[in-house]
């Protein structure tokens, strides 16, 4: 496994994905060799992996500098390449992963998200097994709704320019590679119409349940959180909309309600807040444990792809959930009995004065989000249809 950044420790979405497969895998009987950046935007230090997981991976990391570059921006401007692909791209990376094909032999070279596919023509070259995109999000799609939502028209220019390039580089990787996993069906539907691959299949996020209390404990009163890494610029737009068009119609109907805000890289402006009930709590050392303190998550997500991990995390707590449509993409949801679905300003602080105001309906969307979980996301069950794919790439060979 090819990875963008290290999937240790698990403090967001991506490493939590690629930390859950590598352990599922393991667990179902197979061997995993993980390469991975250690970026400056996801630094790790080696020696804190813990030791079994270092031993079971034999993990390797190589640095990656991905401070935006004025003069690399414009150089892929011009030029028309994407500017968030080849900022992955380096030789020491290169080097090192002729290094290990030279000293390997394996099975299937999985590529965790589509940057890593900058090295597609380096694999080739150094190995004859099958490749295969694990698809985090449909990465050109993000991009393209946030050019949709940005109000700067000259910056408007320059996001559409990002979407155009990681479009076309997103295509064409699509239908050079021998495999694609898409993290939800609706992204494997896409991928299916944007590439000739008939070699796609649907693998959600998976949880082990049973290392989690069968019962999770539910707060008495109504309390409100987020969770989520802050330099994800979609995480970012939806926060400032929560406090600006959400968060003053319900303070002025419910002053006793709280809001909790939780994650990683947290900017500035958010913790010099000072709004009315408002706590930044900033990075968390264990995310059930925090979680477990609050009854409502929100999610008022409007760009992104995939699936958000840390709503299914919040599901198999038990956690009474309101989000969007984006926000629940690629969870097999019915609105109402597993989560809430608002759309706007209105029907979201409607939605947040409702469950405040009912405990009842908390529980049940709760309890009917673990079970759907349960159903649905079990790493075991999901594990078995991965290796089954697999299997059959490597018989069509």
């Amino acid at each position: 496994m090819l990875c963008s950044k290290s999937p240790w420790p698990k403090y967001e979405g991506g490493p939590i994905a690629m930390y859950a497969m590598i352990t599922g895998l393991q667990m179902a009987g197979h061997t995993v060799k993980v390469l991975a950046a250690n970026t400056n935007k996801y630094t790790v230090d080696p020696d804190s992996i813990p030791a079994d997981f270092k031993h079971k991976t034999q993990i390797e990391f190589v640095d990656l500098d991905l401070s935006l570059s004025a003069a690399g921006a414009a150089y892929n401007f011009l030029t028309r390449k994407s500017y968030h692909i080849t900022r992955f791209h380096t030789k020491a990376i290169a080097n090192k992963l002729i290094q290990i094909l030279r000293d390997e032999t394996f099975d299937i070279i999985q590529l965790e998200t589509l940057q890593m596919a900058t090295y597609l023509d380096v694999i080739r070259k150094y190995s004859k097994a099958p490749v295969v995109l694990r698809a985090h999000n449909i990465e050109h799609k993000i991009w393209q709704r946030i050019a949709e939502n940005c109000p700067n028209p000259i910056k408007k220019i320059y996001i559409n320019h990002l979407y155009k390039a990681l479009k076309r580089f997103e295509i064409g990787i699509l239908n050079k590679i021998d495999g694609i996993i898409a993290i939800t069906p609706v992204d494997a539907r896409n991928f299916d119409k944007l590439s000739h691959s008939s070699n796609i299949v649907s693998i959600p996020f998976g949880i082990n349940l049973d290392t989690l209390p069968e019962n999770p404990v539910q707060p008495e009163g109504a309390s409100l959180f987020h969770i989520g890494t802050m330099n994800w610029f979609p995480n970012e737009e939806s926060i400032k909309w929560l406090i600006t068009e959400v968060w003053p119609q319900v303070n002025k109907r419910m002053p006793d309600i709280e809001l909790h805000l939780a994650g990683r890289y947290m900017p500035n402006w958010l913790l010099k807040l000072s709004e009315p009930n408002i706590t930044v709590d900033g990075e968390v050392p264990d995310v059930w444990e925090y979680m477990q303190r609050f009854s409502i998550m929100v999610v008022p997500l409007f760009s992104g792809s995939g699936i958000r991990i840390k709503i299914v995390e919040a599901m198999a707590a038990g956690k009474a959930i309101i989000t969007t449509a984006i926000g629940a993409e690629g969870i097999n949801y019915e609105n109402g009995q597993h989560l809430l679905i608002a759309k706007d300003a209105k029907s979201f602080t409607e939605a947040i004065i409702k469950l405040c105001n009912d405990k009842n309906l908390r529980d049940t969307l709760g309890k009917n989000a673990r079970m759907l979980i349960a159903k649905e996301h079990d790493n075991n069950i999901l594990m078995k249809k991965l290796t089954d794919f697999y299997a059959g790439l490597l018989e069509n060979r």
